[in-house]
């Protein structure tokens, strides 16, 4: 019988250097590697044995992709598609698995706060939307669109009218403008509030430093030792922290907290001093505003409601949580005030000012997916079948 005769191969200059970047790159795949080399070996004129004894493959292999690069080039190295086992789901199914966990559990007759992956596939079980189906293959499903019904995140609802132009003030004062003019060099921006009921709690045994392969530990029982509270004013340009401590909060305290930085320089002959305040008690409306600027003419009060999330030094006590007060082991009240006193000398010397990106037109997005929320919020209560 004839002996079939191996066919022949060519190659482009350009063919010839992806071929060698594929040999001898060091992140190309094992079998995309010896692809490769079958192919430029064929284009050396060597025969097919030859070829399967000097990669080290069988024969039939050297044979199926030097025809099939002959036939079709580069892209014919790839793999072909390949149909797979069949699918267990449909897409139909897949969609009202994910509809399903985008409902709260409450509004579906469930007696759960928010789901979980097997919870999802009992309930998906039980509603007969599929026979059988896993968490895992639940938590897939959820990981292609990003969903995380087990998570969930507190809010305030917007509800002051002039709130726009109240945080857009705010914004812009992080910009250093104000009502559209660039502020001086001799006009600051400072962010107030106060981080209520810090406590002294005494740890009955000693807190254990971490060691290998093991956390600290902090035991669990511990002995009270009194609160106080924490007031910070934080210079959002100059990166510097202000801060006392209080037995407790309220106007007192916080006027203390503002007579500690006005009266210090560069504040004191500052032409403008904004203080950024949030809705709380001790700084709330009008009265609050002529109090601040009886006692310092230089100083402005912007006070916009529902808006914390717009006041840097939250920010701050976010670090100082994580970095002073937990975990909290204190053996009294006087410790605690040592603490935040020697901290905030250590932040003072080293940081620098929060990237703050949050702009005016980041601000009507929000507003708009608000008020389109409630919006479609309104038109499902109307909607809704009378019980």
């Amino acid at each position: 019988m004839p002996v079939a005769v191996a066919r022949p191969i060519s190659l482009t200059a350009a063919e010839r250097h992806r071929l060698k970047k594929a040999a001898h790159g060091h992140k190309t795949p094992h079998q995309d590697r010896i692809r490769v080399q079958i192919v430029l070996h064929a284009a050396r004129g060597r025969g097919n044995a030859s070829i399967a004894r000097e990669t080290g493959v069988h024969l039939d292999t050297v044979r199926t992709w030097r025809v099939r690069f002959a036939d079709g080039g580069l892209p014919a190295l790839a793999d072909r598609k390949r149909c797979g086992r069949p699918r267990r789901f449909t897409p139909v199914q897949v969609a009202e698995v994910k509809a399903l966990a985008c409902q709260l559990p409450a509004e579906t007759g469930t007696p759960l706060s928010r789901w979980s992956c097997p919870e999802l596939a009992r309930e998906v079980v039980a509603r007969r939307i599929a026979g059988s189906i896993s968490a895992s293959t639940v938590r897939r499903w959820l990981r292609e669109d990003a969903l995380k019904p087990w998570q969930y995140r507190s809010w305030i609802f917007i509800r002051d009218p002039d709130f726009r132009p109240k945080a857009a003030r705010v914004v812009d004062l992080y910009a250093r403008v104000f009502d559209g003019v660039p502020l001086g060099a001799d006009e600051y921006v400072v962010s107030s509030d106060e981080k209520t009921s810090v406590q002294a709690r005494c740890r009955c045994h000693p807190t254990l430093a971490p060691g290998q392969a093991r956390a600290m530990r902090v035991n669990h029982e511990y002995r009270r030792g009194g609160a106080l509270a924490y007031l910070a004013a934080y210079d959002v340009h100059r990166a510097r922290v202000f801060g006392r401590c209080e037995p407790t909060t309220g106007i007192v305290p916080f006027m203390n907290l503002v007579t500690q930085v006005m009266t210090g320089e560069p504040y004191a002959s500052a032409k403008r001093v904004f203080w950024i305040v949030d809705n709380g008690s001790s700084h709330r409306g009008k009265t609050a505003i002529d109090r601040l600027t009886k006692a310092f003419p230089n100083a402005v009060m912007e006070t916009p409601v529902h808006a914390s999330w717009t006041n840097q030094v939250e920010i701050f006590f976010s670090v100082v949580q994580r970095k002073v007060v937990a975990p909290n082991d204190f053996t009294d009240l006087d410790q605690i005030r040592d603490r935040l006193r020697a901290f905030e000398d250590r932040y003072n010397a080293t940081a620098q000012p929060f990237q703050w990106s949050f702009t005016t037109s980041d601000l009507d997005d929000l507003l708009a997916r608000l008020d389109r929320h409630t919006l479609d919020r309104q038109k499902e209560s109307s909607t809704a079948p009378a019980t």
